[in-house]
């Protein structure tokens, strides 16, 4: 499968997944108190309220261009955490509630992958079809999986900075927070010039990928878009 083709595979399948994130977090965040996404129409699933120029569509394109791997995020959806029952609980479930839900999804991929697999061998007219679909879903293994890891990078305003900001000093944490004005040129300059830091912070994500598409490989339909 050339690049062109993989990119055609990895559009969709990441604006879903990024979709499905911010909708995570804002569904939590109804559920723990505060509808503030939902008063400004942010949960939903039409993607175009949650595209961010930079995030969805500048940010999948540089590290797809750079790394051959595209990451990337939606429109953070906005959350009043001050309306939380609980400020903190609330902060760690609806910061966490993405990171779960891509994870989730990736998991769902594998057993939809074997099943499809088993309808294209037992009615081979479906089969091209098919196989376009099980390379969508072996893409959204590693696609999940990447975002997962992506947002739980200690750097705000990921959502792994809110929940590490629990882990330190107040004072540390006050400090740590305010990192936050800075956040999208720490990252800018991790992706630029951080391949180490990158790699070894993604190494989970891609152990646990080959070890899921090793695992349905018997039911992979051999065509252009799996091999």
């Amino acid at each position: 499968m050339d690049k062109y083709q993989s990119f055609l595979l990895v559009v969709p399948v990441l604006l879903f997944s990024m979709v499905a994130h911010e909708y995570a977090h804002g569904y939590a965040a109804f559920r723990q108190g505060d509808a503030t996404a939902y008063q400004l129409g942010r949960l939903t699933w039409n993607p175009i309220p949650h595209i961010d120029p930079i995030m969805t569509i500048f940010l999948p394109i540089f590290t797809y261009i750079t790394s051959g791997i595209a990451f990337g995020g939606a429109k953070p959806v906005p959350v009043n955490p001050r309306n939380y029952r609980n400020y903190k609980r609330g902060d760690i479930i609806v910061s966490l509630a993405g990171v779960v839900t891509n994870v989730i999804i990736a998991i769902i991929c594998v057993p939809l992958i074997v099943l499809i697999g088993m309808l294209g061998r037992a009615v081979p007219a479906i089969a091209d079809s098919a196989s376009i679909l099980q390379a969508m879903f072996v893409t959204g293994i590693f696609i999940n999986l990447g975002l997962a890891a992506f947002n739980l990078l200690p750097i705000p305003p990921l959502d792994g900075s809110h929940v590490f900001k629990y882990m330190l000093p107040p004072a540390w944490a006050l400090s740590y927070a305010r990192l936050g004005n800075a956040g999208f040129l720490i990252l800018f300059l991790l992706l630029s010039f951080g391949r180490p830091i990158l790699n070894f912070w993604f190494k989970p994500v891609f152990f646990v990928g080959r070890l899921a598409v090793r695992a349905v490989f018997p039911y992979i339909l051999p065509s252009q878009w799996t091999m």
